[in-house]
């Protein structure tokens, strides 16, 4: 691993485990369109994938079905209202943070999710003002894996892409973070489909628990 004085993190599925309030927004929702709910351990994995992604899982419709954008308004809707009804930060990532302030290194987020979302969310856990940046997907132009993003905070913490090392549960994640020369590491503990295969992505490490960032520090 090259010298870093700076990490940066994906929000769902790597920072924060915003699974469980994602389901139960799909799910109120197929309740209130008559249809059966689904089973949380097939949401997870597909949690990272937005309103859309959760849509398709729920409903079988794709960005193209006329009826989406009343669906993907009243998930969001009821998502927002229950943003932290569960979600919270997964096992052993405090300690990982509290670690890097103590270091003295350089920590951030990077996320697909509009900020609308984002920012309550991490206002509520607390972490508004120990983030050196939090950068949402309707930051920039672009959303991950586009190097907008990436290029944004680095811009924001005054560190080079070089210096930082980005940590996600998706290809895009990995893909972005390269995309600039930043170290890649796989949150193997996040949202990874059984379709996924994380060796594809090629990341540059790979991790099974929060906690397997500490060995680096």
């Amino acid at each position: 691993m090259r010298d870093f004085s700076a990490v940066l993190f994906d929000l769902d599925g790597t920072l924060v485990d915003t699974a469980p309030d994602l389901a139960f927004a799909l799910n109120s929702v197929l309740e209130e369109q008559g249809k059966p709910t689904l089973p949380y351990e097939l949401i997870r994995p597909v949690a990272s994938n937005g309103a859309v992604g959760l849509l398709n899982l729920g409903f079988g419709i794709s960005g193209d079905d006329d009826i989406l954008p009343p669906l993907r308004a009243r998930l969001l809707e009821i998502y927002q209202d229950n943003i932290t009804r569960e979600s919270k930060l997964f096992e052993g990532m405090e300690q990982v943070i509290t670690a890097l302030e103590k270091a003295d290194i350089t920590w951030g987020i990077i996320t697909n999710k509009p900020a609308f979302l984002t920012d309550p969310l991490v206002k509520a856990l607390q972490l508004t003002h120990r983030a050196a940046c939090v950068v949402s997907g309707d930051t920039t132009a672009h959303s991950k894996p586009h190097p907008a993003p990436m290029l944004h905070a680095c811009k924001v913490i005054n560190h080079s892409a070089e210096s930082c090392i980005y940590i996600g549960d998706a290809a895009r994640d990995i893909e972005a973070g390269k995309n600039i020369n930043m170290q890649t590491v796989a949150a193997l503990y996040g949202y990874v489909d059984a379709d996924d295969n994380p060796a594809d992505w090629n990341a540059d490490f790979s991790i099974e628990h929060p906690l397997d960032i500490l060995k680096w520090l």
